[in-house]
Protein backbone atom coordinates (compact mmCIF):
# COMPACT_ATOMS: atom_id res chain seq x y z
CA UNK A 1 0.00 0.00 0.00
CA UNK A 2 2.88 2.37 0.82
CA UNK A 3 4.44 1.63 -2.58
CA UNK A 4 1.17 2.30 -4.41
CA UNK A 5 0.66 5.55 -2.47
CA UNK A 6 4.15 6.73 -3.39
CA UNK A 7 3.61 5.83 -7.05
CA UNK A 8 0.21 7.55 -7.14
CA UNK A 9 1.59 10.76 -5.60
CA UNK A 10 4.47 10.68 -8.09
CA UNK A 11 2.00 10.38 -11.01
CA UNK A 12 -0.18 13.21 -9.67
CA UNK A 13 2.81 15.51 -9.24
CA UNK A 14 3.91 14.90 -12.82
CA UNK A 15 0.37 15.36 -14.14
CA UNK A 16 -0.21 18.66 -12.30
CA UNK A 17 3.30 19.99 -13.01
CA UNK A 18 2.47 20.72 -16.65
CA UNK A 19 -0.15 23.46 -16.26
CA UNK A 20 -0.75 23.83 -20.01
CA UNK A 21 -1.46 20.12 -20.51
CA UNK A 22 -3.77 20.20 -17.50
CA UNK A 23 -5.71 23.18 -18.86
CA UNK A 24 -6.09 21.40 -22.20
CA UNK A 25 -7.42 18.36 -20.33
CA UNK A 26 -9.97 20.49 -18.46
CA UNK A 27 -10.77 22.86 -21.33
CA UNK A 28 -13.86 20.91 -22.38
CA UNK A 29 -15.33 21.38 -18.91
CA UNK A 30 -15.08 25.16 -19.24
CA UNK A 31 -15.99 25.54 -22.91
CA UNK A 32 -19.04 23.28 -23.12
CA UNK A 33 -21.21 25.07 -20.50
CA UNK A 34 -20.43 28.44 -22.12
CA UNK A 35 -21.18 27.00 -25.57
CA UNK A 36 -24.52 25.55 -24.41
CA UNK A 37 -25.52 28.83 -22.79
CA UNK A 38 -24.71 30.89 -25.90
CA UNK A 39 -26.30 28.38 -28.29
CA UNK A 40 -29.62 28.12 -26.45
CA UNK A 41 -29.87 31.86 -25.89
CA UNK A 42 -29.43 32.38 -29.65
CA UNK A 43 -31.97 29.64 -30.46
CA UNK A 44 -34.56 31.09 -28.08
CA UNK A 45 -33.98 34.60 -29.41
CA UNK A 46 -34.37 33.52 -33.05
CA UNK A 47 -37.34 31.19 -32.66
CA UNK A 48 -39.26 32.50 -29.62
CA UNK A 49 -38.49 36.18 -29.06
CA UNK A 50 -39.24 37.21 -32.67
CA UNK A 51 -36.34 39.65 -33.18
CA UNK A 52 -36.63 42.26 -35.91
CA UNK A 53 -36.35 40.97 -39.47
CA UNK A 54 -35.84 43.56 -42.22
CA UNK A 55 -37.28 42.92 -45.67
CA UNK A 56 -37.10 44.88 -48.91
CA UNK A 57 -40.77 45.26 -49.91
CA UNK A 58 -41.65 45.86 -53.55
CA UNK A 59 -45.26 46.93 -54.01
CA UNK A 60 -46.09 47.22 -50.32
CA UNK A 61 -48.65 49.91 -51.15
CA UNK A 62 -50.77 47.30 -52.99
CA UNK A 63 -51.24 45.10 -49.89
CA UNK A 64 -51.28 47.28 -46.74
CA UNK A 65 -53.02 44.60 -44.63
CA UNK A 66 -50.39 42.00 -45.51
CA UNK A 67 -47.61 44.46 -44.63
CA UNK A 68 -49.38 45.21 -41.34
CA UNK A 69 -49.52 41.45 -40.60
CA UNK A 70 -45.75 41.32 -41.11
CA UNK A 71 -45.21 44.30 -38.79
CA UNK A 72 -47.14 42.58 -35.98
CA UNK A 73 -44.42 39.91 -35.78
CA UNK A 74 -41.49 42.34 -36.18
CA UNK A 75 -40.95 41.78 -39.91
CA UNK A 76 -40.18 45.34 -40.99
CA UNK A 77 -39.15 47.26 -44.09
CA UNK A 78 -35.49 47.79 -45.03
CA UNK A 79 -36.07 51.53 -44.69
CA UNK A 80 -36.60 51.07 -40.93
CA UNK A 81 -33.20 49.53 -40.22
CA UNK A 82 -31.37 51.41 -37.42
CA UNK A 83 -27.91 52.69 -38.33
CA UNK A 84 -26.15 50.32 -35.91
CA UNK A 85 -27.86 47.24 -37.47
CA UNK A 86 -27.23 48.14 -41.13
CA UNK A 87 -23.85 46.30 -41.37
CA UNK A 88 -25.51 43.07 -40.12
CA UNK A 89 -28.26 43.20 -42.74
CA UNK A 90 -26.10 44.40 -45.62
CA UNK A 91 -25.50 40.89 -46.99
CA UNK A 92 -28.67 39.26 -45.66
CA UNK A 93 -31.00 40.34 -48.46
CA UNK A 94 -34.65 39.31 -48.29
CA UNK A 95 -37.11 40.68 -50.85
CA UNK A 96 -40.89 40.33 -50.99
CA UNK A 97 -42.49 41.30 -54.29
CA UNK A 98 -46.23 42.08 -54.21
CA UNK A 99 -47.83 42.32 -57.70
CA UNK A 100 -49.62 45.48 -58.81
CA UNK A 101 -52.77 43.44 -59.49
CA UNK A 102 -52.96 42.31 -55.83
CA UNK A 103 -56.14 44.27 -54.96
CA UNK A 104 -57.98 43.39 -58.18
CA UNK A 105 -57.04 39.71 -57.96
CA UNK A 106 -58.26 39.71 -54.35
CA UNK A 107 -61.63 41.09 -55.47
CA UNK A 108 -61.87 38.61 -58.35
CA UNK A 109 -60.92 35.69 -56.10
CA UNK A 110 -57.90 34.79 -58.23
CA UNK A 111 -54.67 33.24 -56.86
CA UNK A 112 -52.05 35.89 -56.08
CA UNK A 113 -48.35 35.22 -56.59
CA UNK A 114 -46.32 36.92 -53.83
CA UNK A 115 -42.63 36.37 -54.55
CA UNK A 116 -40.09 35.75 -51.77
CA UNK A 117 -36.47 36.17 -52.88
CA UNK A 118 -33.63 35.12 -50.57
CA UNK A 119 -30.48 33.03 -50.43
CA UNK A 120 -31.78 29.74 -49.01
CA UNK A 121 -28.23 28.49 -48.44
CA UNK A 122 -27.60 31.30 -45.91
CA UNK A 123 -27.99 29.71 -42.49
CA UNK A 124 -28.75 33.00 -40.71
CA UNK A 125 -31.84 33.44 -42.91
CA UNK A 126 -33.47 30.10 -42.07
CA UNK A 127 -35.47 31.32 -39.06
CA UNK A 128 -36.54 34.68 -40.68
CA UNK A 129 -37.71 32.90 -43.84
CA UNK A 130 -39.76 30.43 -41.80
CA UNK A 131 -41.43 33.34 -39.99
CA UNK A 132 -42.23 35.10 -43.29
CA UNK A 133 -43.77 31.92 -44.76
CA UNK A 134 -45.83 31.38 -41.60
CA UNK A 135 -47.24 34.94 -41.75
CA UNK A 136 -48.17 34.61 -45.45
CA UNK A 137 -49.83 31.23 -44.88
CA UNK A 138 -51.74 32.50 -41.86
CA UNK A 139 -52.89 35.66 -43.70
CA UNK A 140 -53.95 33.60 -46.71
CA UNK A 141 -55.90 31.17 -44.51
CA UNK A 142 -57.66 34.03 -42.72
CA UNK A 143 -58.79 35.54 -46.06
CA UNK A 144 -60.01 32.13 -47.22
CA UNK A 145 -62.09 31.65 -44.05
CA UNK A 146 -63.63 35.12 -44.44
CA UNK A 147 -64.62 34.35 -48.03
CA UNK A 148 -66.43 31.21 -46.90
CA UNK A 149 -68.21 33.09 -44.11
CA UNK A 150 -69.42 35.74 -46.59
CA UNK A 151 -70.90 32.94 -48.70
CA UNK A 152 -72.67 31.51 -45.67
CA UNK A 153 -70.40 28.50 -45.24
CA UNK A 154 -69.31 27.53 -41.75
CA UNK A 155 -65.51 27.30 -41.72
CA UNK A 156 -65.78 24.46 -39.17
CA UNK A 157 -66.72 22.22 -42.10
CA UNK A 158 -63.07 22.42 -43.20
CA UNK A 159 -61.99 20.68 -39.99
CA UNK A 160 -64.34 17.76 -39.30
CA UNK A 161 -61.75 16.27 -36.93
CA UNK A 162 -59.82 18.40 -34.49
CA UNK A 163 -56.83 16.81 -32.82
CA UNK A 164 -56.28 17.81 -29.19
CA UNK A 165 -52.64 17.31 -28.17
CA UNK A 166 -51.81 16.72 -24.52
CA UNK A 167 -48.13 16.75 -23.61
CA UNK A 168 -47.45 14.21 -20.85
CA UNK A 169 -43.73 14.91 -20.64
CA UNK A 170 -42.21 16.36 -17.51
CA UNK A 171 -40.94 19.98 -17.67
CA UNK A 172 -37.31 18.85 -17.63
CA UNK A 173 -38.02 16.42 -20.51
CA UNK A 174 -38.62 19.42 -22.77
CA UNK A 175 -34.97 20.37 -22.41
CA UNK A 176 -34.18 17.25 -24.44
CA UNK A 177 -31.60 18.91 -26.67
CA UNK A 178 -29.64 20.06 -23.61
CA UNK A 179 -29.82 16.52 -22.22
CA UNK A 180 -28.72 15.03 -25.55
CA UNK A 181 -25.72 17.36 -25.85
CA UNK A 182 -24.76 17.09 -22.19
CA UNK A 183 -25.04 13.28 -22.09
CA UNK A 184 -22.86 12.92 -25.19
CA UNK A 185 -20.26 15.43 -24.00
CA UNK A 186 -20.09 13.90 -20.51
CA UNK A 187 -19.18 10.54 -22.06
CA UNK A 188 -16.68 12.21 -24.39
CA UNK A 189 -15.18 14.11 -21.46
CA UNK A 190 -14.60 10.81 -19.67
CA UNK A 191 -12.55 9.68 -22.68
CA UNK A 192 -10.87 12.96 -23.60
CA UNK A 193 -9.86 14.65 -20.35
CA UNK A 194 -7.36 12.05 -19.19
CA UNK A 195 -6.03 11.40 -22.69
CA UNK A 196 -2.95 13.66 -22.56
CA UNK A 197 -2.09 12.40 -19.07
CA UNK A 198 -2.36 8.76 -20.19
CA UNK A 199 -0.09 9.31 -23.20
CA UNK A 200 2.51 11.25 -21.22
CA UNK A 201 2.64 8.75 -18.36
CA UNK A 202 3.08 5.80 -20.75
CA UNK A 203 4.74 6.55 -24.09
CA UNK A 204 6.15 9.82 -22.73
CA UNK A 205 7.84 8.18 -19.74
CA UNK A 206 9.21 5.44 -21.97
CA UNK A 207 10.88 7.98 -24.30
CA UNK A 208 12.32 9.85 -21.29
CA UNK A 209 13.65 6.50 -19.90
CA UNK A 210 11.63 7.05 -16.71
CA UNK A 211 9.60 3.87 -17.20
CA UNK A 212 12.71 1.70 -17.45
CA UNK A 213 14.07 3.16 -14.19
CA UNK A 214 10.68 2.68 -12.53
CA UNK A 215 10.49 -0.98 -13.51
CA UNK A 216 13.96 -1.55 -12.05
CA UNK A 217 12.54 -0.76 -8.61
CA UNK A 218 11.22 -3.55 -6.32
CA UNK A 219 7.63 -2.78 -7.26
CA UNK A 220 5.08 -4.91 -9.16
CA UNK A 221 3.98 -3.86 -12.61
CA UNK A 222 0.34 -4.05 -11.44
CA UNK A 223 0.94 -1.29 -8.86
CA UNK A 224 2.63 0.86 -11.51
CA UNK A 225 -0.29 0.42 -13.90
CA UNK A 226 -2.86 1.09 -11.15
CA UNK A 227 -1.08 4.30 -10.12
CA UNK A 228 -1.08 5.55 -13.71
CA UNK A 229 -4.70 4.44 -14.18
CA UNK A 230 -6.00 6.24 -11.09
CA UNK A 231 -4.03 9.39 -11.87
CA UNK A 232 -5.39 9.66 -15.42
CA UNK A 233 -8.96 8.81 -14.39
CA UNK A 234 -8.80 11.31 -11.50
CA UNK A 235 -8.23 14.15 -13.98
CA UNK A 236 -11.21 12.91 -16.03
CA UNK A 237 -13.42 12.77 -12.91
CA UNK A 238 -12.39 16.31 -11.94
CA UNK A 239 -13.29 17.46 -15.47
CA UNK A 240 -16.73 15.83 -15.24
CA UNK A 241 -17.46 17.37 -11.82
CA UNK A 242 -16.45 20.79 -13.15
CA UNK A 243 -18.60 20.35 -16.26
CA UNK A 244 -21.69 19.42 -14.23
CA UNK A 245 -21.25 22.35 -11.83
CA UNK A 246 -20.58 24.91 -14.57
CA UNK A 247 -23.39 23.61 -16.81
CA UNK A 248 -25.88 23.90 -13.95
CA UNK A 249 -24.64 27.45 -13.33
CA UNK A 250 -24.63 28.42 -17.04
CA UNK A 251 -28.19 27.15 -17.66
CA UNK A 252 -29.34 29.61 -14.98
CA UNK A 253 -28.61 32.37 -17.51
CA UNK A 254 -30.95 30.78 -20.11
CA UNK A 255 -34.68 31.51 -19.86
CA UNK A 256 -35.92 27.99 -20.61
CA UNK A 257 -39.46 28.87 -19.50
CA UNK A 258 -39.92 30.44 -22.95
CA UNK A 259 -39.83 26.94 -24.46
CA UNK A 260 -41.75 25.39 -21.57
CA UNK A 261 -38.72 23.58 -20.20
CA UNK A 262 -36.67 23.42 -17.05
CA UNK A 263 -33.20 22.10 -16.39
CA UNK A 264 -31.37 21.55 -13.13
CA UNK A 265 -28.82 19.15 -11.71
CA UNK A 266 -29.79 18.41 -8.11
CA UNK A 267 -27.82 16.37 -5.61
CA UNK A 268 -29.50 13.08 -6.58
CA UNK A 269 -28.87 13.60 -10.31
CA UNK A 270 -25.29 14.66 -9.61
CA UNK A 271 -24.61 11.52 -7.56
CA UNK A 272 -26.27 9.20 -10.10
CA UNK A 273 -24.24 10.73 -12.94
CA UNK A 274 -21.01 10.18 -11.02
CA UNK A 275 -21.98 6.53 -10.40
CA UNK A 276 -22.41 6.14 -14.15
CA UNK A 277 -19.34 8.08 -15.29
CA UNK A 278 -16.61 7.07 -12.80
CA UNK A 279 -16.44 3.50 -14.20
CA UNK A 280 -16.28 5.02 -17.71
CA UNK A 281 -13.37 7.24 -16.68
CA UNK A 282 -11.49 4.18 -15.43
CA UNK A 283 -12.29 2.21 -18.60
CA UNK A 284 -11.20 5.11 -20.82
CA UNK A 285 -7.89 5.52 -18.96
CA UNK A 286 -7.23 1.76 -19.10
CA UNK A 287 -7.84 1.67 -22.86
CA UNK A 288 -5.66 4.74 -23.43
CA UNK A 289 -2.78 3.34 -21.41
CA UNK A 290 -3.04 -0.04 -23.14
CA UNK A 291 -2.98 1.50 -26.63
CA UNK A 292 -0.26 4.02 -25.75
CA UNK A 293 2.07 1.27 -24.50
CA UNK A 294 1.53 -0.66 -27.75
CA UNK A 295 2.79 2.31 -29.79
CA UNK A 296 6.48 2.52 -30.58
CA UNK A 297 6.81 6.30 -30.23
CA UNK A 298 5.11 9.18 -28.43
CA UNK A 299 3.81 10.55 -31.75
CA UNK A 300 2.37 7.19 -32.74
CA UNK A 301 0.71 6.94 -29.32
CA UNK A 302 -0.95 10.33 -29.85
CA UNK A 303 -2.36 9.26 -33.21
CA UNK A 304 -3.53 5.86 -32.00
CA UNK A 305 -5.12 6.96 -28.73
CA UNK A 306 -6.83 9.99 -30.28
CA UNK A 307 -8.77 7.63 -32.54
CA UNK A 308 -10.34 6.20 -29.39
CA UNK A 309 -12.43 9.39 -29.04
CA UNK A 310 -14.58 8.21 -31.95
CA UNK A 311 -15.89 5.31 -29.86
CA UNK A 312 -17.89 7.25 -27.23
CA UNK A 313 -19.29 9.67 -29.80
CA UNK A 314 -20.33 7.01 -32.32
CA UNK A 315 -22.23 4.68 -29.98
CA UNK A 316 -24.71 7.24 -28.47
CA UNK A 317 -25.20 8.82 -31.92
CA UNK A 318 -25.95 5.44 -33.52
CA UNK A 319 -28.40 4.61 -30.74
CA UNK A 320 -30.23 7.93 -31.15
CA UNK A 321 -30.94 6.91 -34.77
CA UNK A 322 -32.53 3.61 -33.69
CA UNK A 323 -36.30 3.57 -33.16
CA UNK A 324 -36.27 0.33 -31.17
CA UNK A 325 -33.10 -0.37 -29.25
CA UNK A 326 -32.04 -3.99 -28.57
CA UNK A 327 -32.32 -5.03 -24.93
CA UNK A 328 -28.61 -5.83 -24.69
CA UNK A 329 -27.71 -2.15 -25.24
CA UNK A 330 -29.04 -1.41 -21.73
CA UNK A 331 -26.35 -3.60 -20.17
CA UNK A 332 -23.25 -2.84 -22.27
CA UNK A 333 -20.60 -0.22 -21.36
CA UNK A 334 -21.13 3.26 -22.91
CA UNK A 335 -24.52 2.37 -24.44
CA UNK A 336 -25.93 1.43 -21.02
CA UNK A 337 -24.65 4.62 -19.41
CA UNK A 338 -26.00 6.68 -22.31
CA UNK A 339 -29.53 5.24 -22.01
CA UNK A 340 -29.64 5.63 -18.22
CA UNK A 341 -28.47 9.25 -18.49
CA UNK A 342 -31.23 9.90 -21.03
CA UNK A 343 -33.85 8.60 -18.56
CA UNK A 344 -32.22 10.53 -15.75
CA UNK A 345 -32.41 13.85 -17.61
CA UNK A 346 -36.03 13.12 -18.55
CA UNK A 347 -36.89 12.75 -14.88
CA UNK A 348 -37.85 9.08 -15.28
CA UNK A 349 -37.15 6.49 -12.53
CA UNK A 350 -33.68 4.96 -12.72
CA UNK A 351 -33.35 1.26 -13.42
CA UNK A 352 -30.90 0.56 -10.60
CA UNK A 353 -30.35 -3.03 -11.71
CA UNK A 354 -29.34 -1.85 -15.19
CA UNK A 355 -27.08 0.82 -13.63
CA UNK A 356 -25.39 -1.76 -11.38
CA UNK A 357 -24.99 -4.25 -14.23
CA UNK A 358 -23.55 -1.82 -16.76
CA UNK A 359 -21.22 -0.37 -14.10
CA UNK A 360 -20.02 -3.85 -13.13
CA UNK A 361 -19.55 -4.78 -16.80
CA UNK A 362 -17.51 -1.60 -17.33
CA UNK A 363 -15.38 -2.27 -14.23
CA UNK A 364 -14.88 -5.92 -15.25
CA UNK A 365 -13.62 -4.84 -18.67
CA UNK A 366 -11.33 -2.30 -16.97
CA UNK A 367 -9.88 -5.00 -14.70
CA UNK A 368 -9.21 -7.30 -17.67
CA UNK A 369 -7.41 -4.53 -19.59
CA UNK A 370 -5.42 -3.50 -16.50
CA UNK A 371 -4.25 -7.06 -15.78
CA UNK A 372 -3.35 -7.56 -19.44
CA UNK A 373 -1.31 -4.34 -19.43
CA UNK A 374 0.45 -5.28 -16.17
CA UNK A 375 1.46 -8.60 -17.75
CA UNK A 376 2.66 -6.88 -20.93
CA UNK A 377 4.92 -4.55 -18.92
CA UNK A 378 6.90 -7.58 -17.81
CA UNK A 379 7.94 -8.02 -21.46
CA UNK A 380 11.14 -6.31 -22.57
CA UNK A 381 9.65 -5.77 -26.06
CA UNK A 382 6.89 -3.53 -24.71
CA UNK A 383 9.12 -1.61 -22.34
CA UNK A 384 11.77 -0.97 -24.99
CA UNK A 385 9.16 -0.43 -27.74
CA UNK A 386 10.54 -3.30 -29.78
CA UNK A 387 7.13 -4.57 -30.83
Amino acid sequence: MIQFKALFIKELKEAFRDKRALMVALSMSFLLPIGLMVMFNIMIEKNIDNPEVYVNFSGSEYAPKLVKAFEKVNILSFTDIPEEDKPDWKDRKIEIVIPQSYAQDMVDGKPIDVILRADNSEQSLMAPLQRIKAVVNQHSQTIGYKRLLVRGIDVKLLQPIKLQEQDTSLPNSNAMMISLFLGLYLIMTAFMSGLSISIDTSAGERERNVLEMLLCQPVSTLKIVLAKLFCSSSVAIIAIVLMLLLTSLAMGFVDLTKIGASFSIDGFTFGALLLLLIPLCLLASALQLFLAFQAKTFKEAQSTVTMLIMLPSFIPFAMSMMDSKPTWTEWMPISGQSLIMEDLFKGLPIDWFALAFTSCATMALTVVITLALAKKLTSEKVVMALS
